[in-house]
């Protein structure tokens, strides 16, 4: 066996944009819905997603996010608990906020994940009958515009001008089943709805050295498309910031028989139904039930570090990449000052602290002479990341008349 070894960093424990700590990040959650929340039944994916004209408001109050979770939850609940035939039936659902759109533009929808029917209260599932997203729409908008009322963000005079727009700008989306017993669908499903807002493939970066136009430029491409958008460096900062949740912010959500109260009340049942199946073993002097046990020595083991950076880098860190031999932890180095050491020995020690660019002109002087003049931009190609209000065209949307009096 070979004497070797190697340096392994520590993650950042950052969410939503490193691509290596939110990979874990997605990976644990997919592993927690699958085990700890999820029932073996038919569930479904929704999405609800809200008009240009109402972005603003989420993009300069985040704490709106979770009130659109609730508008969603409160329609879908009730489209659920119609669709069966039992006494004080219970969907359950996930929901999950995104706010990205396929460049980074701000677009706050809700992805959601759902039985496809609901449980009555000894735990029995019935299937609902089969959805039509069409029959939501209406209904979400009603509670999305009364909800910002409420708050204070819109009069009646939006709602009365949004109610004569010929397209609302709210749409729902329903997916199709995804059955009981595929649980690889479910997690792939689980990674999706909380993916980071980039993708490393399909951005490309061009010093401004090696580019045309003498900046740094973000490329991004298309999700589905072959289209892509130039940006340059500060632009793409300034949509990236637009994503980032407050500090304490929920971005999942769980709601009805996948709520918090409703998961603990089943955990206390069982365990007390456990602990009298275990009195019982010891008075007929059977075998106790394992149960429990089990479940957390399981949820133990899912959440092995090994096992978590091989299913997110598709290689096993306590493998000798040399010998292919089992390896070990011999120590976790925490200190800066033997970190900064070590690195300064392996030549991977790097400073990164730098002057800034000096000045190319004097103040007064046209600093941004390649920025083009300001042109009319349409409502449809209107980009509500900007720190405005919509365009007149965009916030008044009356039906015009054709001899212009009024």
């Amino acid at each position: 066996m070979l004497n070797h070894e190697y340096l392994l960093p520590f993650s950042c424990k950052g969410r939503h944009f490193c691509p290596s700590c939110h990979q874990k990040r997605v990976i644990e959650f997919g592993e927690f819905l699958h085990e700890e929340v999820l029932h073996p039944v038919p569930h479904r994916q929704w999405v609800f997603s809200i008009p240009k004209r109402l972005r603003p408001y989420f993009l300069y109050d985040r704490s709106l996010l979770g009130k659109l979770s609730q508008c969603a939850w409160k329609v879908l609940s009730s489209y659920l608990a119609n669709g069966v035939s039992m006494d004080n039936p219970m969907p359950g659902a996930v929901i999950a906020v995104q706010t990205f759109g396929d460049y980074l533009n701000f677009n706050p929808h809700l992805h959601v994940i759902s039985t496809d029917g609901c449980f009555d209260k000894a735990g029995n599932f019935m299937t609902s009958v089969v959805p039509n997203a069409d029959d939501l729409e209406p209904v979400f908008r009603l509670e999305v515009l009364k909800m910002l009322k409420q708050k204070g963000k819109i009069t009646e005079a939006v709602i009365e001008n949004m109610d004569t727009w010929h397209h609302s700008g709210f749409n729902v989306y329903c997916g199709d089943v995804i059955r009981a017993n595929d649980e690889e669908g479910l997690e792939r499903l689980a990674h999706y709805v909380i993916r980071a807002p980039i993708s490393q493939e399909r951005m490309v970066y061009i010093a401004a050295s090696e580019g045309t136009f003498g900046k740094d430029q973000i490329i991004y491409k298309g999700k589905r498309s072959k289209d892509k958008e130039r940006f340059t460096a500060l632009d793409w900062l300034a949509r990236l910031v637009t994503h980032i949740p407050n500090k304490g912010e929920q971005l999942v959500r769980y709601y009805g028989y996948y709520s918090n109260k409703a998961r603990g009340v089943r955990r206390k049942e069982a365990a007390a139904y456990a602990e009298i199946q275990y009195t019982k073993g010891q008075e007929t002097d059977t075998s106790v039930p394992t149960l429990i046990e089990n479940n957390l020595s399981r949820k133990d083991f899912r959440r092995n570090w090994a096992r978590l950076i091989q299913k997110v880098y598709h290689c096993d860190p306590l493998v000798c990449p040399k010998c292919k031999g089992d390896m070990k932890i011999v120590a976790f180095i925490e200190e800066e000052t033997v970190v900064k050491k070590i690195l300064k020995h392996l030549n991977l020690w790097i400073t990164g602290n730098h002057d800034p660019p000096p000045l190319s002109k004097t103040m007064g002087e046209d600093v941004f002479p390649d920025i083009p003049a300001m042109d009319y931009i349409d409502s449809f190609s209107y980009d509500y990341t900007l720190s405005q209000m919509p365009y007149e065209d965009e916030y008044s949307q009356l039906t015009t008349y054709e001899d212009h009096t009024y």
